[in-house]
């Protein structure tokens, strides 16, 4: 398997030949950090376990309150309230004042936790903000617990769907699938060993390929957006972008590279509707014998979803249960932490929010060919003046 073949290419330190006591301390340091390593696995299945406990009585409550009068509105009550306590922190750990930034002395006795100077401008987090990891992974089936390695599946498309209350829009941020980052490498016993820098998208490939290998992935993308809160999670298989196309009426889109390979309907700049395998194979396919044939999936990714929640933005205001009824379509090919009454609390915002093709932003950077794959290094500047400008609001006044 590829994988294996991956983590040997890798390598670790030889050993050198070290003394007894030298070897009782490390066997004692990796011995703590295997404990501390069960027992943050412990929480996150504990954790697991209630969501799920509470998804089921959850769909129980749902069916029941929905017979009565005003029941939606409980249930939306409750999913909002459960939204906003299951992010593992309250915001981003953004570097207070950069290097190049002086707080002026005044200000110190004005300033709040959290606030970020950068350029001359203060930022506060938006604390109402919500924030989810949708993950498109590379298995074409059902979804199904694996044994514990690395054949959870890639995560070959990675997207922070943000809902922002402040000024009522949705914003979509894709993350390039080779993106170089700390990975987290754990052996067959669920033990992190390592941590090694690589693509992003490999963190899903060790764990359960279930909720554990999302808690993994969820974890590395946090870590790589400084902290960032994330308040839910979905992993789809890749099987399911048909059902997910096909539910709301299919996708139109101008092709913007020659796909004919796959369907001879996908000429480039030709305009087609999307629907059923033709969908599966716009959003899927990248020839990875092409140079940067990951940003290209990324372009066609991000001009789909563009069309795609436009197209499911006008088929929920036909009939709001078009998004519950997705939900329940895809959860075969799913993995969530997002429960039936989250959904309910979210579909109205999903289509009264305001989308635009701006709404969408990447990470800029640069792609060069690694020794085995290709490997896309973030502009770090960048990057946190995205987080700054989709996640932060100036603060006008220190009063």
């Amino acid at each position: 398997m590829w994988i294996k073949d991956w983590l040997r290419h890798l390598g670790l330190p030889e050993k050198k030949k070290v003394s007894s006591r030298y070897k009782k301390n490390q066997e004692h340091i990796r011995q703590v950090k295997k404990r501390k390593q069960r027992e943050w696995r412990a929480r996150v299945k504990y954790r697991i376990l209630q969501r799920k406990r509470l998804m089921i009585i959850t769909g129980s409550l749902l069916v029941l309150l929905l017979m009565i009068t005003g029941g939606i509105g409980i249930v939306r009550a409750m999913g909002k309230t459960r939204l906003y306590e299951k992010a593992d922190r309250k915001q981003p750990e953004m570097i207070k004042t950069p290097p190049e930034e002086v707080l002026q002395e005044e200000e110190e006795t004005e300033w709040k936790e959290g606030w970020v100077r950068y350029q001359g401008n203060i930022y506060e987090y938006k604390s109402d903000i919500l924030t989810f990891l949708v993950m498109g992974i590379d298995k074409n089936k059902d979804v199904e617990k694996t044994e514990e390695g690395t054949d959870g599946g890639q995560a070959d498309a990675l997207f922070l769907v943000v809902v922002d209350p402040s000024d009522r829009t949705l914003k979509i941020v894709g993350i390039n699938r080779n993106t170089m980052t700390d990975i987290a490498i754990y052996d067959e016993n669920g033990d992190m060993t390592a941590t090694v820098k690589a693509q992003i998208a490999v963190q899903h490939v060790f764990g359960d390929g279930m909720e554990e290998s999302c808690e993994y992935q969820k974890k590395a993308v946090e870590n790589l957006f400084y902290g960032l809160p994330i308040h839910g999670y979905a992993a789809v298989n890749m099987k399911a972008i048909s059902t997910i196309n096909d539910a709301v009426g299919g996708v139109e889109v101008t092709v913007l590279e020659d796909l004919t390979r796959k369907d001879k309907s996908l000429v480039k700049d030709a305009k087609v509707h999307l629907t059923g395998k033709t969908a599966f194979w716009y959003v899927q396919y990248r020839d990875t014998t092409v140079f940067g044939s990951a940003d290209l999936r990324l372009a066609r990714q991000k001009q789909y979803v563009n069309g795609f929640v436009a197209a499911a933005k006008k088929a929920a205001k036909e009939n709001i249960s078009v998004i519950l009824d997705l939900y329940q379509a895809v959860m075969p090919q799913m993995v969530t932490d997002v429960s039936l009454d989250e959904v309910a609390y979210l579909a109205p915002l999903l289509v009264d929010y305001r989308f635009s093709d701006n709404s969408f932003y990447t990470m800029t950077g640069e792609t060069v060919a690694g020794e085995q794959f290709e490997e896309f290094y973030v502009d770090e500047t960048a990057l946190y003046e995205l987080i700054l400008e989709v996640f932060y609001e100036k603060v006008e006044s220190m009063e």
